[in-house]
């Protein structure tokens, strides 16, 4: 770290860690066709610590996507202050674009250009940066830099972007959805880039609707709802605050009406922590299952009622999403 990117205690979290990102009282407001007023983020708190990934999780219209344009420099707040390693957007500009990669969820390059074409090119809009050749052996496209981007696969279409978001040298990485829609390998290809990139001291913010890539990717998440945050912690600390690591599912057969079970009454069963409907079914957060179920399932005959379906998982920040909002991620 160079004497410039020191942090000094205005940009250190109040328990000592080096910021990144500090935004407070976020605001950013639209106004519709209509005339009308739409607040997409409502005084938003954010700190991101260097050297660590972030997970910023909401489903569609949270106010997240508006959150990151703003700290990336592409849109304006309405009130609130932003700074990035201490500088901000009104006077250091220059400064921090230097300093930031970013790779959104479709990224359309020349199609006739290879690989290392691209790459080269893109590593000629910083004054400093990586070597070109170490970038793409990081992205594991070696053995493709003299091919054409138009037949390469979505998945090294990806590494590529994710290529051109690094061979800057960027101290901040900022991922829009990065694996959507790729399969399994290379979804794990680009977790590997980012830990290896998050190792080397460069701090992350990632969005994705996949709950797996951000329990093995991000130290820290971020929930967002309705233009606020509405959670914050480590994934295990999420996961925790449910109060129970497993969670129940259920369905009544066809013309059983799930909202005449009486939730109440499933919350004070033994183990039982929370009981909550989503979509017609009934879940249940609990931290004993040998417990839970019989007691459970003795409910449910002693009403006279009969199951469809009963399934169970540990819990996941799926769930954690579900119990705060009522809502799936990707709703």
């Amino acid at each position: 770290m160079t004497d410039e990117t020191k942090p000094s205690l205005s940009q250190r979290s109040p328990d000592g860690a080096a910021l990144a990102i500090r935004c407070k009282g976020l605001i950013k407001v639209y106004t519709s066709r209509h005339h009308e007023m739409v607040v997409a983020v409502n005084r938003l708190d954010l700190e991101v610590r260097q050297g660590e990934c972030f997970g910023l999780l909401g489903p569609n219209g949270a106010g997240k996507t508006t959150t990151i344009e703003i700290l990336e420099g592409l849109l304006r707040p309405t009130a609130g202050e932003v700074e990035l390693f201490g500088k901000t957007w009104e006077n250091d500009d220059r400064y921090l674009r230097e300093r930031l990669g970013i790779c959104l969820q479709h990224t359309y390059l020349p199609e006739r250009l290879s690989v290392r074409e691209i790459v080269e090119l893109f590593r000629s809009f910083f004054s400093k940066g990586r070597n070109v050749d170490e970038t793409i052996e990081l992205v594991a496209l070696k053995d493709k830099e003299d091919a054409r981007f138009e037949t390469l696969s979505g998945g090294q279409k990806q590494r590529l972007a994710v290529a051109c978001a690094l061979v800057g040298d960027p101290a901040l990485l900022f991922l829009d959805e990065p694996t959507t829609g790729l399969d399994p390998q290379s979804r794990r290809m680009l977790w590997e880039v980012v830990l290896a990139f998050k190792l080397q001291g460069g701090s992350v913010v990632l969005t994705t609707h996949y709950m797996d890539e951000a329990e093995r990717l991000c130290d820290r998440v971020g929930v967002v709802d309705h233009g606020q945050m509405i959670a914050l912690g480590t994934p295990k600390e999420l996961i925790e605050s449910l109060g129970g690591q497993q969670i129940v599912e259920l369905t009544l057969e066809k013309g059983e009406k799930a909202e005449e079970i009486d939730l109440d009454t499933l919350s004070t069963l033994p183990s039982v922590h929370t009981a909550r409907m989503h979509t017609g079914r009934i879940s249940l957060t609990v931290a004993q299952l040998h417990e839970a179920l019989p007691a459970l399932l003795s409910h449910v005959d002693e009403t006279g009622r009969k199951l469809t379906s009963l399934s169970t998982h540990h819990a996941t920040l799926e769930d954690v999403f579900v119990n705060l909002t009522g809502r799936q991620l990707r709703e």
